[in-house]
């Protein structure tokens, strides 16, 4: 029986997300049981999954605390699990950064911390830098989101504010062992750049972070160029002793999704080629240079033959100009639409696999043929809404948005163009 392209196309997001669950790839990398305590710490979307995962199969005594997004708590017995807001910090974020700051305190060098790490932490592990406040960080979260900067850079900036990020979290549970268990959700895997990196050295400077601000003229309190241009807001460097014992393990990455995706556009017949999964720039571009693959493979068999699958992953960027509902999922798919101008044969999905793509409870959107005649039928214009950075007000309207609800893990954007020309 033949599957309807929209249907494999779920599938295939489907897949991917189911590939990254925390109870699938928690249990395969797991430390040896300490001689002393077990504390178990994190901060992600996927952080709550990640400890239901962790207590399911920890064989001894363990404790400890973890902040998640509002609506991924997943009920725990021994580890506690906190909520807090994304993308931009809030004061239950700050609480829960400050506690675990307490937790750390008087560690041995018989006790292991457990850090839980996915997607998502920068917001959720939310501690200042002294001198610094919420409302600090809340400004220049707010502006960084706007300005088009790629998620480096701006980690890059964050690292430099934080007073856990950056390897300070790991330097304070010196002399402990730390492992920290990591959902990337980042191009190219970089464990510096997932959540901030709190428990890894972190290579930048404050001048990196203040040429990024100069680069985007991005608006930020006068507090944090302070603290940028005096170098109060260094992080920890490679080298530095206290994270001699500290150790990272990479458990689900974008490409590992992408992979599983691509099993099921197999299992239906079509070859499928992955593009890359660390894809990076502005959305509404990259959607350009999709639609120009795409056509290229339908109208002239390079660089593949139809029909068949193209498979992308990464993190694009959206420099917010119009007043719209959207995300970097649906940016890209409306752009991507536009571009191919309804040519047949042609379906696409995109969507973030947290379940929400930039501030709404909408993962992202399918893409059909039709999808930009329907529009104008409805008196929807395609490329207005594209001007007005209103993906998701486009997609709803059509009803085709992608409603997963919160998917518990993070392994960045995907993107799938069918291409059943035959």
């Amino acid at each position: 029986m033949t599957i309807a392209p929209k249907d494999l196309l779920r599938r295939m997001f489907d897949a991917a997300v189911n590939a990254a669950q925390p109870a699938h790839c928690v249990p395969l990398h797991l430390p040896e049981p300490p001689k002393g305590r077990l504390l178990v710490i994190g901060a992600g979307k996927a952080s709550g999954a990640m400890a239901k995962a962790l207590e399911d199969c920890w064989p001894g005594p363990l404790s400890g605390l973890v902040v998640t997004r509002y609506g991924y708590k997943v009920p725990c017995e021994r580890i506690e699990v906190v909520e807090a807001a994304h993308p931009v910090p809030d004061s239950a974020g700050l609480l829960a950064a400050a506690r675990i700051g307490t937790l750390v305190q008087g560690l041995t060098a018989d006790d292991t911390v457990l850090c839980l790490i996915s997607g998502g932490g920068s917001a959720l592990l939310a501690l200042p830098l002294d001198g610094l406040t919420l409302e600090d960080k809340q400004a220049v979260n707010r502006a960084l989101l706007t300005s088009g900067a790629t998620i480096s850079e701006m980690n890059c900036v964050r690292r430099h504010l934080s007073a856990v990020k950056g390897g300070r979290l790991a330097a304070a549970c010196h002399p402990a062992r730390v492992v920290t268990l990591l959902i990337s959700d980042v191009p190219g895997d970089d464990p510096m750049d997932i959540a901030s990196g709190p428990t890894v050295a972190d290579p930048t400077t404050c001048a990196d972070a203040l040429a990024i601000i100069r680069r985007y003229g991005i608006a930020v309190p006068p507090k944090v160029i302070e603290v940028l241009e005096s170098g109060r807001g260094e992080s920890v460097k490679p080298g530095d002793l206290r994270l001699r014992r500290a150790e990272t393990r990479t458990i689900a990455t974008p490409q590992m999704a992408l992979e599983a995706a691509a099993a099921v556009a197999r299992e239906a017949g079509y070859a499928v080629h992955i593009l890359g999964d660390a894809i990076e720039g502005e959305a509404k571009d990259v959607g350009k240079v999709m639609a120009g693959i795409a056509l290229q493979v339908a109208r002239n068999g390079q660089p593949f033959t139809a029909p068949c699958v193209l498979l992308s992953g990464g993190e694009t960027t959206v420099t917010v100009r119009g007043s719209g509902r959207g995300g970097r999922n649906v940016e890209f798919l409306l752009s991507l639409g536009v571009a191919l101008d309804g040519c047949p044969d042609m379906h696409a999905l995109a969507g973030d696999t947290d379940g929400v793509d930039g501030l709404e409870e909408i993962a992202g959107a399918y893409l059909g043929p039709d999808s930009l005649q329907r529009a104008w039928g409805l008196g929807v214009k395609p490329r207005d809404s594209l001007a007005d950075n209103d993906g998701h007000g486009f997609f709803e309207a059509l009803g085709d948005s992608v409603v997963t609800g919160p998917t518990l893990t993070n392994v960045n954007d995907f993107r799938a163009i069918l291409i059943d020309a035959r």
